[in-house]
């Protein structure tokens, strides 16, 4: 992996990335020394050079199981609960299909919403099906996830019989307590430990993520040593200029001083889409706080240059992007000649698809910069296991550093239990009565 600043550089003071470094120095230390706020969530700092190849053949074994016994296989869980494992598989897969589906089970998933169409699908979709679950959830109370897993666990109890189910549904969650925890123990579900000190949104490298990647076939090991590769590239001993995590914390702390509030996260290949989701959610929930922090949006070019294009090349000057750059693709295919030529292509005839795309990125680019928007560029090789490795970890660990210069917490999230507040009153959920009576006197 390669990150670019140059494009940005242009947009700040000379000096001013050279001037985070003290800062970022500091940050580093403190997440490796654990002296930072939110120092009981740093278990994902050396997750992946900590993982043993017994664990991961343990989490394979696993997946052989499921594999071995569905059709398909759901994902219950909400926010990093299933915003990484649906990062890696869709980066990883067939766009039309995910790999053959005689071979491997369907990973979908659920819990993540509470629309009642969807779920109402869903169920239809498996019915007659041979289907598993995996019920991610440290409390087994999470409103979104719990109602998805009492509808799945009864169908699968209902279509397959309850020693299949105990089967083929797997728990991740608390180690020791909580509904999900009580569910599995009673039932005798397979299990793995969501740890203590990983917060969800770092839980990709957990079993959390690792377990559905290793249903869908993928190879987990490679994954790991792309993330350790990283995390020794990243090190506290990694001097600041030569330490990707620490310039791209260092850049983007610069523009946001500089007036740029907004990042807005490109790729190129629509397999990155939910690679942009997982980040979304990274950054938002770990820097938005305190009345502070980087908004980050994203987009997926070159389809969204016919509709958000305008608005980045011409809009208000508070944004700045980082593109995700992928140097070789899996597939080869060229433009066919047309005699009539009637579209006007023929100047493209013989040329691989991916070079057209290629130098419609590097022409956004330059079209962006010269209106005014600063461009990060983050390389990677190609869209394989070992890559996307590096990538979760790189943007995991620069996380946590530009969350520390920004001086907030960027382990917590407390403004994300207030719309759970307003649900738990709206529904007159007990032990919620004055909160119900107020919000609804607010409403009359």
């Amino acid at each position: 992996m390669k990150l670019d600043i140059t494009k940005a550089l242009q947009f700040v003071d000379a000096n001013a990335v050279q001037a985070f470094e003290p800062a970022v120095n500091d940050a580093n230390k403190a997440l490796e020394e654990g002296t930072c706020p939110g120092n009981d969530f740093l278990g994902w700092m050396h997750l992946p050079s900590q993982i043993t190849e017994e664990f991961l053949d343990e989490i394979n074994a696993c997946a052989a199981v499921l594999r071995d016994n569905c059709e398909a296989v759901v994902v219950a869980g909400i926010g990093g609960s299933y915003l990484g494992a649906r990062a890696v598989l869709e980066a990883l897969g067939d766009t039309f299909g995910w790999l053959k589906p005689s071979d491997y089970p369907r990973i979908l998933f659920a819990g993540n919403n509470i629309s009642e169409d969807y779920l109402a699908e869903l169920i239809d979709y498996l019915k007659g099906k041979k289907f598993g679950v995996i019920n991610i959830s440290k409390s087994g109370t999470t409103t979104e996830t719990a109602i998805t897993f009492r509808l799945l666990k009864k169908l699968c109890e209902d279509e397959r019989g309850k020693e299949m189910a105990k089967k083929v549904i797997v728990a991740i969650t608390d180690a020791k307590k909580g509904a999900a925890r009580t569910t599995a123990d009673k039932e005798g579900y397979k299990s793995f430990i969501i740890p203590d000190n990983v917060g969800g949104r770092f839980s990709v490298l957990t079993p959390v993520g690792l377990l559905p990647i290793a249903c869908a076939g993928y190879d987990i090991k490679a994954l790991v040593k792309g993330a350790k590769d990283m995390e020794e590239a990243t090190g506290l001993n990694i001097p600041f200029a030569d330490n990707p995590c620490s310039q791209y914390a260092a850049i983007r702390n610069a523009l946001y001083n500089a007036g740029k509030k907004i990042e807005i996260l490109v790729n190129f290949q629509p397999k990155l889409h939910y690679m942009n989701e997982w980040w979304k959610q990274l950054y938002g929930e770990s820097e938005g706080k305190d009345k502070k922090g980087i908004f980050p949006a994203a987009v997926d070019f070159s389809t969204d240059l016919h509709s958000m294009g305008q608005w980045i090349q011409d809009g208000e000057r508070t944004i700045f992007e980082t593109v995700i750059s992928v140097d070789n693709v899996n597939h080869t295919l060229a433009v066919p000649t047309d005699e009539e030529n009637l579209d006007g292509l023929n100047f493209l005839a013989g040329k691989r698809i991916d070079e057209v795309n290629k130098m419609a990125e590097l022409g956004t680019q330059i079209a962006h910069v010269d209106g005014g928007v600063p461009n990060i560029r983050i390389c990677i090789d190609k869209l394989d296991e070992y890559n996307i490795g590096q990538l979760i970890y790189f943007f995991e660990k620069a996380c946590g550093v530009s969350g520390l210069v920004l001086k907030v917490n960027p382990f917590n999230q407390p403004g994300v239990e207030d719309y759970k507040r307003n649900m738990f009153a709206l529904l007159d959920k007990p032990g919620y009565e004055a909160e119900s009576k107020a919000i609804k006197a607010r409403l009359a």
